[in-house]
């Protein structure tokens, strides 16, 4: 892998969990929830989602080595698992939620939203499989902060962006969520592509270019 920047690294970070992908799937949650469950959701799946990222820079070292993973099948299963998830996307197919949404207690409305939230943002396969691989093309804390410090100020521009946008998010139709989601589906789903392609090519396997 080519040894990153604080510009690549942001970058990277933006494009595989910032606010494209974040307020998309924010806006489907907003659907069943007001505007302070949903500024309370940011908050709350945000700061979640940073912490995480940061974990994971901190300790991606001790966490392939615990369990015995490489940068090649972080790169393999993190490009599987994103596929699958596009895939669900394109197809109409929503994972996470399905709980019962009488549930009135404000602690309860916040933990369906954060299963909702779960894949495609709090914990997104792709934005950890990132955050471990890139971490890993460096042996220094100096780095290892770099890449926290960039992987938390994705997650609070996307708090940001959200917390701006809930008039907007809780006012988009269905059907325009459905169209934004689809074509959303195909880009990631490229992108899960790519990277299953990147470990295989990391572990010597090149495919032969297309014939002219």
């Amino acid at each position: 892998m080519q040894p990153f920047d604080l510009t690549t690294v942001f970058v990277t970070f933006f494009a595989v969990f910032g606010p494209p992908k974040v307020l998309l799937s924010f806006a489907r949650v907003a659907r069943t929830r007001s505007e302070a469950e949903l500024r309370r959701l940011a908050w709350v799946s945000s700061l979640i989602a940073a912490v995480i990222g940061v974990v994971m820079a901190y300790t991606a070292d001790l966490v392939t080595t615990f369990f015995h993973v490489t940068d090649q099948s972080l790169q393999l299963a993190g490009g599987v698992i994103f596929f699958v998830y596009s895939l669900t996307l394109v197809l109409g197919m929503h994972l996470g939620g399905g709980t019962d949404d009488s549930v009135g207690h404000t602690a309860g409305r916040l933990a369906e939203g954060l299963r909702e939230l779960m894949l495609p943002y709090v914990a997104s396969p792709l934005a950890v499989t990132a955050v471990l691989v890139g971490a890993l093309t460096k042996d220094s804390w100096g780095w290892r902060t770099t890449m926290a410090g960039a992987y938390a100020a994705v997650a609070a521009i996307d708090c940001l962006c959200v917390l701006l946008l809930t008039r907007v998010l809780k006012n988009t139709h269905q059907t325009s969520l459905e169209v934004l989601s689809r074509l959303l589906g195909l880009i990631l789903a490229a992108v899960g592509v790519e990277l299953f392609l990147g470990g295989l090519h990391a572990l010597g396997v090149h495919l032969a270019p297309a014939a002219h």
